[in-house]
């Protein structure tokens, strides 16, 4: 489509409005970034006294609607200051106020986002009458975190560049399709028969979309097929749409900017802060062990500036034929489930990522609840016939058990984590046992990113539970705020000084023994037997964790590249298995079980061999779909 129709298509769309609102408004002009229709109007005080009036004029064309002043109409923002926070209650704590006079909006970012915002919007709608400039509300993490910090300054610096990459999107998004669909086809470029580099090409004559871009936990150079001519040439691709932060599903995606994608990454908010976090550190990772990284840092900051958040349950249109809606998928904070819908109607496709299905101490648990689904790509990590995990009550005594036998025995417990998600899960059960006597007061020891990512956690309250969240809203109730809770500060002195003291807890990454702090703790901690090692999470093949948790002692180190040699280790290793962030087997089942109406095919994708299989066939036999388990590089054609 050329500039010209899309210019057409844009005043067609504002007489439309223009016929649904009152004569004493006005709409300057109109232009898409993103997803979104932007309204620029000359009278935005009219705009914020009429409530209710943008949500009927999203209603009637169907599409999410911000409505912003034209800027020469603007009050000077040393006027407008006064009087916004004349406006906004002192508590809300505001800690910067932020104007941008090209597109008359301005950011407030406050401890209690929900006092700027008031009560069905009010406080937004008062604002925008007194002053016209249109507010953006971000939340002030009670936690400091440098990397919300430094997303947040990045995107300001770049705020123009950004809303430059969103109106072209628009463009290519709310084009006029070439025609209805006629087929939907998926490629699987990893993940199949596998736990890691997660990745599948979503295919119409219309559209090409990539569904995430991981590597695969303790096989290095093992990465999604993006090579092959399905996905090719990636700079073609129209959009990347990322379930969640872990690895094994954002490791790569960086490496489609360094081969010349410049489209949208679709994705929740909290999400897009992970996998910063995470791929920051997963280049230093690289460089410490002697490795040459796949992508250099600048690559992570491209697809920051090319990521457009999506919120839980908003249907999103990022495609001319391709509606995509995220919801909650209970695994880690702000991962997904994704529902695309393909045409008008033609063809319902599922991704679950990685879902855990009960509520936990953290989330609740995944969504199942879609208005149609045709296909389903269903995570299988625990699909096998006896991956039963223990009820969650069962796991937390189990682990208090455990500490306890090792404090008593004058023993330390290390216990690898993901800092992303297990690892704020423990420190809530540990910050209870500890506050009601369950197990002794002692220090619990955060080593590698576990800190950083819960302080991303309380930035993002709104994706945790209800009880959990007021209580990081309420400072003085914060339990990642408990005084137990120290960080280590990286140097080989302080984990000396803690493996040679009294008993305590620590949680290291990486979670599955690949690399990092983690290892440091196995030489410090691992030859003597009154010390336990204690595994809460899934241990892929193929690494160090899977190999120690089915009884290898003799291992052979590395230190963070010094010489290799072989240790021996002595102290207790187990395992609970309830903390793990996926659904077991009866968890899988039951998503699909109470899903209504049911998929009419279900591919079952990330996990080893046996547990696809397993999983595939107990579906077909207990609930009559029809199931398959692929294999990488198949593509199949869904209509």
């Amino acid at each position: 489509m050329s500039a010209n129709d899309n210019s057409r298509s844009l005043e067609a769309m504002q007489s439309k409005l223009e016929a649904e609102i009152p004569d004493e408004l006005t709409i300057s002009h109109l232009t898409y970034e993103g997803p979104e229709l932007i309204i620029y109007t000359e009278t935005p005080r009219k705009f914020a006294e009429r409530d209710g009036l943008v949500r009927r004029l999203a209603s009637t064309i169907q599409n999410r609607v911000t409505v912003r002043p034209v800027p020469d109409t603007l009050p000077n923002p040393r006027e407008a200051e006064p009087d916004i926070r004349e406006l906004i209650p002192e508590e809300a704590g505001i800690t910067n106020l932020e104007f941008y006079p090209t597109t008359g909006e301005v950011l407030i970012e406050a401890e209690k986002p929900g006092l700027v915002i008031g009560t069905h919007a009010r406080t937004l709608r008062e604002i925008t009458q007194e002053v016209g400039w249109t507010p953006d509300v971000l939340r002030t993490p009670p936690i400091e975190s440098s990397t919300v910090d430094n997303i947040r300054n990045y995107l300001i610096q770049e705020r123009d560049e950004h809303r430059a990459f969103l109106e072209r999107v628009g463009k290519q998004i709310h084009r006029d399709p070439i025609k209805e669909p006629e087929w939907v086809r998926v490629t699987t470029l990893g993940c199949c028969r596998e736990v890691g580099r997660a990745s599948f090409l979503l295919t119409t004559p219309e559209t090409r979309i990539l569904i995430d871009c991981g590597d695969k936990p303790g096989a290095e150079g093992d990465v999604p097929y993006l090579q092959i001519p399905e996905a090719n040439p990636i700079a073609d691709l129209d959009a990347v749409v990322l379930t969640h932060a872990h690895l094994d599903h954002s490791a790569l995606l960086p490496i489609l900017f360094k081969y010349g994608y410049d489209g949208p990454v679709y994705t929740t908010q909290a999400t897009r802060d992970l996998m910063g976090l995470l791929q920051l550190d997963y280049l230093d990772v690289a460089a410490k062990e002697g490795r040459t990284p796949p992508y250099e840092s600048e690559m992570v900051r491209e697809e920051l500036i090319h990521t457009i958040p999506l919120e839980y349950d908003n249907v999103t249109d990022i495609a001319p034929d391709i509606k995509l809606t995220l919801h909650n998928a209970g695994h880690i904070l702000g991962s997904a489930i994704a529902h695309f819908h393909i045409g008008e109607g033609f063809h319902n496709i599922v991704f679950s990522g990685d879902v855990h299905y009960s509520d936990t101490r953290l989330f609740n648990g995944a969504v199942n609840d879609f208005p149609r689904v045709e296909t389903l790509f269903m995570e299988s990590t625990y699909g096998r016939r006896d991956d039963y995990q223990t009820d969650q009550e069962d796991s937390e005594r189990k682990l208090i058990n455990l500490i306890n036998e090792t404090y008593e025995s004058d023993g330390i417990v290390v216990i690898p984590s993901f800092a992303v998600g297990r690892s704020q899960e423990l420190m809530l059960v540990l910050e209870e046992a500890m506050r009601e006597g369950a197990i002794p007061t002692m220090p619990i020891y955060l080593d590698g990113m576990i800190r950083e990512a819960t302080a991303i956690h309380t930035a993002y309250p709104e994706f945790l539970r209800d009880g959990l969240r007021r209580r990081i809203l309420h400072q003085d109730e914060n339990p990642f705020l408990a005084e137990q809770f120290q960080q280590v500060d990286g140097g080989s002195e302080m984990r000396e000084d803690i493996a040679s003291g009294d008993p305590c807890v620590i949680l290291s990454t990486s979670g599955m023994i690949t690399g990092g702090p983690i290892m440091s703790w196995l030489k410090l901690l691992g030859t003597e037997q009154e010390n336990t090692l204690l595994f809460v999470g899934y241990q892929a093949q193929g690494t160090l964790g899977r190999r120690i948790q089915n009884g290898r002692r003799e291992i052979p180190f590395t230190d963070r590249g010094s010489r290799s040699e072989q240790l021996t280790l002595r102290f207790n290793v187990e395992s609970v298995s309830g903390f793990s962030g996926h659904a077991d087997r009866n968890g899988l089942e039951n998503f699909v079980r109470t899903m209504n109406p049911r998929p009419e095919e279900i591919l079952c994708v990330h996990g080893d061999e046996s547990a696809t299989d397993q999983l595939s066939s107990g579906l077909y036999q207990n609930l009559n779909v029809r199931t398959y388990a692929p294999r990488n590089l198949e593509t199949f054609r869904l209509d």
